[in-house]
């Protein structure tokens, strides 16, 4: 999708909720950029059903992986003098501040608001990056990385089917799916990836649940043609019924066959009370078997039928049908017969083909803050503040050790450094560091000041943009964020009063 640029003459000024706390941004003279995603319900149903298709038997957020295409080769990071902070410092309270203190914890408590963002990158490939809830006029924002938002070609783009999912494990959505709708970040970044600007606010549409419904009898024509969840299954039936519905003599048109004790004896079909039956057959075998009536081994064209599996069963399936993942990401075994004549005594049970299409159903979860909460924003604050940062880091060290999986999302806090960034190849020239063992996977997940371990919020004050290996062992051992000031705040509070809605009709 190509962004529509639209770089602002001048500060940008909070509405609704936001308005009081964004005053410390009146001096911010920020240009920012925004990008349509998913421009209306019928396109973000296409974009929910791509990841949860509505069999509920495929699931591509599992296929996703990592996306590191930038910080895999993060070099040493050169340390530069302090911050240089725009303007006053600023707060918005996450979403559940109010109210008295919860009790103390001892362990750290994980945010119900941070997840993962899944999308298919430049390359076409299935990627997913950190990201996390955040405090908006309409409980529709999620704040990430700009390059989890963006690709990286000379006319950047949004990245295709994009979409935010908290609480993501292993493939499960417990709050829904939340399809971007419109992604804003810094004109810099949009245009000259300049990463002291790697930082984007996405609106999502209310999250969905996309699953399988009821089953549903059909024609043999209408199940051939129905692209959805769909089941052939074979019910026994009585040889008067079978001689009804089959056709000795070619059983092109069948919608019936028997199944016998052998084939090994093999007549005719105009032998006296033979009876066609269906050796199931490999793709390999039936490729090359001939075709035409009445001759045994020949194709039974009419009797191939494709199911919808679940990947479980797709992984333990031993028979001869051909499986294959089909371009929608749907695990399928397809079924292919030969036809056979044979004595009536070789026949063991007559059977039918009777056909199921599932037609799905796609339900409304309601907002994101709504549902998992909202992390509060600030801005312009000074070094050396205490924040906890939370993400999915999977990837291994430059060394090749690989501490984390990426499967359950971890923690890491500390002190922010007093010193900024520097490196030439992001254009980076004021990243916040923070010391952490991180490895990509975190990116884009929040930086946490002043974090409730008893509320599980915080102020969301940077976003894990670049990794570094200071000391040159082999091991990541440092994580940096843009500095958040004045023009994030500009940027942010224009996506924080932006609505999106519903997708379900």
């Amino acid at each position: 999708m190509k962004r529509i640029l639209l770089p602002a003459g001048g500060a940008i000024l909070a509405t609704g909720l936001l308005a009081a706390g964004l005053a410390g941004t009146a001096n911010a003279v920020p240009d920012w950029a925004y990008d349509t995603m998913a421009k209306d319900a019928p396109a973000a149903v296409d974009v929910a059903e791509f990841w949860l298709a509505a069999n509920g038997h495929t699931n591509n957020l599992a296929k996703a992986t990592p996306y590191t295409w930038e910080t895999k080769a993060t070099p040493k990071l050169n340390a530069g003098g302090g911050y240089v902070a725009d303007g006053k410092p600023g707060a918005v309270k996450p979403i559940g501040e109010e109210g008295k203190p919860a009790a103390k914890v001892k362990n750290i408590n994980l945010p119900k608001t941070i997840g993962k963002v899944f999308f298919v990158d430049e390359k076409g490939e299935l990627k997913w990056c950190s990201a996390t809830s955040i405090q908006g006029k309409y409980r529709n924002l999620v704040a990430t990385a700009g390059h989890c938002v963006y690709d990286d070609k000379a006319d950047a783009s949004v990245m295709d089917n994009w979409v935010f999912v908290p609480g993501y494990y292993q493939g499960k959505t417990p709050w829904g799916i939340y399809v971007g709708k419109t992604a804003y970040t810094h004109y810099d970044f949009a245009n000259y990836e300049d990463y002291d600007r790697d930082y984007a606010f996405v609106t999502v549409y209310n999250g969905v649940q996309v699953g399988g419904g009821t089953a549903k009898e059909v024609s043999e024509s209408e199940y051939k043609a129905f692209n959805g969840a769909k089941a052939a299954k074979d019910v026994s039936i009585s040889e008067a019924e079978y001689k009804k519905t089959v056709d000795l003599h070619g059983g092109e048109t069948s919608a019936a066959w028997a199944k016998a004790e052998t084939i090994s004896d093999p007549v005719g079909p105009n032998f006296p009370g033979a009876v066609l039956t269906l050796q199931e057959v490999s793709k390999e075998a039936y490729d090359k078997a001939p075709v035409g009536k009445g001759v045994n081994g020949a194709k039974a064209h009419w009797a191939t039928t494709t199911e919808h599996v679940t990947k479980a069963q797709y992984d333990a399936y031993t028979g001869v049908g051909y499986r294959k993942i089909d371009a929608k990401g749907n695990y399928t075994i397809t079924h292919y017969y030969v036809k056979y004549w044979v004595k009536k005594s070789n026949v063991k049970s007559y059977y039918k083909t009777v056909f199921f299409i599932v037609e799905g159903f796609i339900k409304d979860t309601g907002k994101l803050g709504d549902n998992v909460g909202g992390q509060g924003f600030t801005w312009n604050q000074k070094p050396q503040q205490t924040v906890f940062v939370f993400g999915y880091p999977a990837d291994a060290h430059p060394d090749g050790n690989k501490a984390y999986t990426g499967v359950t999302p971890k923690w890491t806090y500390g002190k922010t450094n007093a010193q900024k960034y520097v490196q030439a190849a992001t254009k980076t020239e004021e990243h916040v560091g923070l010391k952490s063992s991180f490895t990509p996977g975190a990116d884009g997940g929040p930086w946490l000041a002043k974090y409730s371990n008893a509320k599980r919020l915080g102020y969301v004050n940077g976003v894990t943009s670049l990794f570094g290996d200071q000391d040159a062992n082999g091991r990541y051992d440092l994580i940096t964020s843009p500095y958040f000031d004045g023009e994030t705040a500009a940027i942010y509070t224009k996506a924080a009063n932006v609505w999106s809605g519903s997708i379900v009709k």
